[in-house]
């Protein structure tokens, strides 16, 4: 059964917690003798938000959990005459939490995929090492998540270590909450590595690093950006998504160095790709591009299509929504965006620079030449229209990332005779 609705999580963040060390004495939940009625209770509990009486801790022994990493951030008015004093230090951490005892068919599904993309006649019945890797990425979308779930997150900023309750969960298993982090004397590009309280491996400790209000800021798509997906291919997504070793678009690494040399930005990677495949794509992006916030759909799915529909479904509305997140945290930033022409981001960019003029400074989309039945996605009309009102000067399109270089040095150029 498919959970594909979006979660609150990720979209809303509840309001900054300020104290250092929150209370620790949630009330435990009941004790409920069948398993069923204990997950029906969680879910229902989880409903509940933030202040859920019934939500209790993650227990080490029972529950995985993934820190993601973020970025911090000194809120700022972007109104005229308000005044521009940046406050403390401010982020969203994310927390995703699974039943370590999820589903165990996963046998079943790998032979689904498997089969699906001929996997058997491409690499032969006795590929074991694909079909590891098949089972390895798999296994974040069997694994139950754990709603009404509580962390705790420890936090060293400057040899002062500060810990902060979290949660409860969603019924997606994902806490997302905006914490005061009362930081001060940090600069711009500073990194710490937060916790889970408990919990041990590398998926609980991440990254946070520090963005000051002004500079640049590139957010970027994956799919077929950075990435090979074949994201107009449902056999293409499986087969790229699970089957295959990620593949860098050829002179994007080199090409996102350069673009840190010139504008030294911070980085965002806004994904529809559902948050399962967090692990994946976090090692993809570590090993070939900048280290960033990875910012994906809060989605659990459990049969194919679900994935299918993560990538394809309202990617508009979803990439509209999660860019006026990041310009609440940032709206005196100077913003670059590089997306595609498979799905919507011509279309959602242009979006945000018609409400936004002045956040949005620069759009870069790759037309996609690789994939099969891009004829109407890559027509003229497509761009012209989805660009209107945008102008020339804003906007380009390339095939080849070499093409691009001149029109960085540009904005380089820009910002340091200003």
């Amino acid at each position: 059964m498919a959970q594909d609705q979006p979660a609150k999580g990720l979209a809303t963040a509840p309001k900054a917690s300020e104290n250092g060390n929150a209370d620790t004495n949630l009330a435990q939940r009941p004790a409920v003798k069948e398993r069923r009625g204990s997950a029906i209770l969680n879910f229902l509990s989880s409903l509940i938000g933030s202040k859920n009486p019934l939500a209790h801790a993650a227990d080490p022994q029972k529950n995985t959990v993934w820190l993601l990493d973020n970025t911090a951030y000194q809120p700022v008015s972007d109104a005229p005459n308000r005044g521009n004093k940046a406050q403390s230090w401010q982020a969203e951490f994310v927390v995703c939490i699974f039943e370590t005892e999820g589903r165990k068919d996963v046998g079943k599904l790998v032979a689904a995929i498997a089969d699906h993309i001929g996997i058997d006649g491409e690499y032969g019945r006795d590929d074991e090492e694909t079909r590891k890797r098949i089972a390895r990425r798999v296994q974040p979308f069997l694994d139950q998540v754990s709603p009404a779930r509580t962390v705790k997150l420890e936090v060293i900023i400057n040899g002062v270590k500060r810990t902060h309750s979290l949660g409860g969960s969603d019924r997606n298993g994902i806490i997302s909450q905006i914490v005061d982090l009362g930081a001060s004397g940090v600069t711009d590009g500073t990194v710490i590595h937060p916790r889970v309280h408990n919990f041990k491996g590398p998926t609980a400790t991440r990254e946070t690093h520090f963005a000051a209000p002004k500079g640049w800021m590139v957010i970027s798509d994956i799919d077929d950006t950075i990435k090979r997906t074949m994201t107009l291919e449902p056999t293409g997504i499986l087969r790229t998504t699970f089957a295959e070793e990620p593949v860098p678009i050829a002179g994007m690494p080199e090409f996102y160095r350069h673009v840190q040399d010139q504008l030294n930005p911070t980085w965002f990677y806004l994904s529809a790709s559902p948050y399962n495949l967090y692990p994946f794509l976090h090692q993809f992006l570590h090993e070939n591009y900048l280290p960033g916030t990875l910012i994906l759909r809060d989605y659990s799915w459990m049969d194919i299509s679900g994935l299918i529909k993560s990538f394809t479904e309202n990617t508009q509305e979803y990439k509209v929504d999660r860019m006026e997140k990041i310009r609440s945290w940032f709206p005196q930033r100077k913003v670059l965006c590089i997306g595609d022409s498979t799905q919507k981001d011509p279309e959602a960019y242009a979006e945000m620079y018609n409400r936004y003029p002045e956040w949005i400074h620069a759009i870069m989309i790759r037309k996609v030449t690789d994939v099969e039945h891009m004829e109407d996605k890559n027509k003229p009309e497509r761009f012209e229209e989805a660009f209107k009102n945008v102008p020339a000067s804003v906007w380009t399109l390339f095939e080849d990332a070499e093409e691009l270089y001149a029109f960085v040095d540009g904005l380089g150029m820009e910002d340091r005779t200003v």
